[in-house]
């Protein structure tokens, strides 16, 4: 296998080319939503290069139409820029949101109306529909009476939920409608009503609190009490400030300790006493809830070691429980959003038995009826359900795990039918209503472009983003090669690998990039690799760049991710070995100049690999790395670990703290000083270890950056440093 090393045509790339969002070819109208009745599209976009969105609407029974911007708000700029409340800042971390301007814009489910949060307030926006040029928009709950959260619209249009100070109000959404009325009256310190908890925010896909009724009577909202979760004190050292602005105050479950108590109740939306509702052990995770269409509720019920799963139907007038569906597994159940309440009774679910997530169709006391998919291959979500045409639309990996691509299936059963052409990375959004789809699709060779095609073959109805990034033709990005390699046992892994832009003399030096946690897949067929510009600036620099996903990540089957259960960081380790062992045997880089980086859970891979094969890597950048998994959260690190009390010599392996004995290669670890989901307080238990057993290390802190750094300007600051570090290191010239 050759290595093809093109002639230079470009200059290295800058810190700056490296740290400024979004990547190149990443400016594409994101969070795309049909109203009620399918005839218009709404979406979020900006400029090329910028992090600015605007709201925009398609109509699209007016053909030959163009987008146009939706007047959120008269004045200009209006509440679009502002600081934002420090439950604000958590919620984009959660998500991982980096955009500003218009983040969010939710439809009423059955009314001509949006509801749009800003800075200055929650804003709801009606005549869409009607007319996007001349839209009414109302600030109707004001940020400077209290930062608010949560905020939810009825599905009539005519009321908006929202939280503020720890309980939940209601509003109408009319002009002149009066005050917000209050539903519930524990709110206080440690105590939230109608928010998701922490760890439901950030490790169980559940970023919801509160759920209206279909008819817009009432609300499911949960209370949170974390008053006996100890507090996690987080100071802002980079600012001038002292006391409590400069404070903050987390309270974080760490593994094997107390979690927040929930519990789930419903009230009506005019006010009046919460039931409460029967959802079983306290000690178990709230996972899903949603309403049927008859009025019952459904909620998911995870059990604390996450080997059981409840379906339950919830009685909302009484509380009242029965079972209508027990998952199992033998180490650990995966949520997912796939339930789907049917007109009459029936409902939609998924699930991993056969070792591959798949649909099923269940009665309405959830005997199965039907299984709707099956094969090595897996589903990856239901997109929507056309139950007049008794089709559910869902994206899937049936055409290799590499892909992501829209299928149809007969909710009767039958055969599957695949929608999306091209190869590649289909990211879809589905209108039944209007017999049409979103699809933002990318490939490697590809920047994504976004249309509206049609459910009944695919095509495409009218394109709505496909310019070109200037800035990927001016720096000269290349797609890396997708590449398939053997572990030690033979199982196939996926990879990707950046030759050097740059002729070299002899077999160029290698930078692993690896993530390698559970449930991320970084190998595909998509733009995201392409626009990976830490690789492309090192591969312009003469040094090859490998991505391999080990087991352990997402999209291939039970047996593939659940290998690592009760043992991180082996397996892991292993399989980045023979990634590295791969490219040595195909002449693709020096053995004896390889190197490692990686954030988060990358972080803690790069430090395993300098730890635990530091015979193949000479080099690592732990970025916000996790360095002990009693240091993380209860619900993702005992899905995978178990407590530290069952699992104590698991605990023990996993921890880099115990192999810092066998470093000895060069270590850099950046971390921000006020990171709430990997606490700095890893890195300062490494630091320590390091200077306990004289082990030489460089460390770059970022004071005043959380998990995910933001200002620009530490961005580039970091690109540079790390990217100097790194190529100093695989080449022997660091000081």
């Amino acid at each position: 296998m050759a290595n093809q090393r093109p002639a230079v045509t470009h200059p290295p790339l800058t810190p700056l080319d490296v740290a400024r969002l979004p990547v190149p070819g990443g400016s594409v109208p994101v969070h795309a939503a049909f109203s009620p009745t399918g005839r218009v599209l709404t979406y979020l976009a900006g400029e090329p290069g910028e992090l600015d969105q605007r709201l925009y609407a398609l109509e699209l029974d007016v053909p030959g139409s163009a987008p146009v911007e939706v007047p959120v708000v008269e004045m200009p700029g209006g509440g679009r820029t502002g600081a934002l409340s420090l439950e604000e800042q958590l919620r984009r971390e959660r998500a991982r949101e980096v955009a500003h301007g218009v983040t969010l814009a939710t439809w009423a489910a059955e009314a001509d109306a949006l509801v749009v949060p800003l800075p200055d307030g929650i804003y709801v926006v009606t005549g869409v529909e009607a007319d996007p040029r001349r839209v009414s928009a109302r600030l109707v709950v004001r940020a400077a009476d209290g930062p608010v959260a949560a905020a939810r619209i009825s599905p009539d249009g005519t009321r908006l939920a929202f939280v503020r100070a720890g309980d939940l109000y209601v509003v109408a959404t009319s002009p002149g409608a009066g005050p917000a009325l209050r539903l519930s009256v524990t709110g206080a310190e440690g105590v939230t009503n109608g928010c998701a908890e922490f760890v439901a925010q950030e490790e169980m896909g559940r970023g919801d609190g509160l759920w209206w009724s279909p008819d817009s009577a009432s609300i499911a909202y949960c209370e949170v009490d974390e008053r006996h979760v100890p507090p996690l004190r987080i100071l802002h050292q980079g600012i001038d400030a002292v006391g409590p602005d400069a404070e903050e105050v987390h309270r974080y479950p760490f593994a094997g300790a107390d979690n927040a108590q929930v519990r789930l109740g419903v009230v009506p939306a005019r006010g009046g006493t919460t039931v409460w509702m029967d959802t079983g052990d306290p000690s178990s995770y709230l996972a899903r809830v949603d309403w049927t269409r008859q009025g019952g509720l459904v909620a998911q019920v995870e059990s604390r070691d996450q080997r059981s799963l409840r379906v339950v139907l919830l009685d909302p007038t009484s509380g009242a429980a029965s079972t209508l569906l027990v998952e199992t597994a033998p180490r650990y159940v995966n949520l997912h959003d796939d339930y789907r309440a049917l007109a009459d009774g029936r409902w939609l679910w998924s699930s991993e038995r056969s070792g591959f997530r798949h649909l099923e169709l269940r009665s309405s006391t959830g005997s199965l009826l039907a299984t709707l998919t099956a094969g090595d291959w897996q589903v990856d979500a239901v997109e929507a359900v056309d139950e007049d045409a008794g089709t559910v639309y869902f994206s899937g990996t049936r055409d290799g795990a590499t892909q992501r691509h829209l299928y149809a299936a007969p909710l009767a059963g039958g055969p599957v039918r695949r929608l999306t052409p091209e190869p590649g990375t289909h990211v879809v959004t589905v209108g039944p209503r209007a017999g049409v789809f979103v699809d933002r699709f990318a490939a490697l060779d590809c920047p994504p472009v976004v249309c509206v095609r049609s459910l009944e073959d695919g095509g495409t109805v009218v394109s709505v983003h496909d310019r070109r990034d200037e800035r990927i033709d001016a720096l000269g990005l290349r797609p890396p090669r997708l590449v398939e390699l053997e572990a030690d046992d033979g199982t196939a892994l996926h990879g990707l690998y950046y030759a050097p832009d740059v002729a070299v003399e002899g077999p160029p030096p290698l930078a692993v990039a690896v993530y390698g946690g559970p449930h991320v897949q970084l190998v595909r067929d998509d733009w995201a690799p392409t626009a990976a510009m830490r690789a492309q600036a090192l591969r312009r620099l003469g040094v090859a760049v490998l991505v391999v996903d080990n087991r352990g990540s997402a999209r291939r089957g039970v047996a593939f991710e659940q290998a690592v259960w009760h043992n991180l960081g082996d397996l892991e380790v292993a399989d980045q070995v023979a990634g590295v062992r791969w490219a040595v045997e195909h002449g693709l880089c020096d053995p004896r100049r390889v190197g490692v980086y990686g954030w988060s859970y990358g972080g803690y891979m790069a430090l395993s690999c300098l730890a635990k094969a530091p015979e193949v890597f000479r080099a690592a950048v732990a970025g916000a790395p996790v360095t002990d998994w009693s240091g993380y959260d209860t619900h993702y690190t005992e899905r995978y670990m178990g407590t530290p009390e069952e699992n104590a010599a698991g605990y023990v392996s996993a921890s880099v703290l115990e192999h810092v004995g066998s470093i000895v290669g060069d270590l850099l670890v950046v971390h921000g000083l006020v990171d709430e989901n990997v606490h700095f307080r890893h890195t300062a238990r490494l630091v320590h270890r390091l200077v306990a057993a004289g082990k030489d290390h460089r460390l770059l802190c970022f004071p005043e950056e959380r998990h995910l750094p933001r200002r620009l300007e530490d961005r580039a600051f970091m690109e540079q440093r790390v990217i100097e570090w790194l190529v100093a290191a695989l080449e022997g010239t660091r000081s």
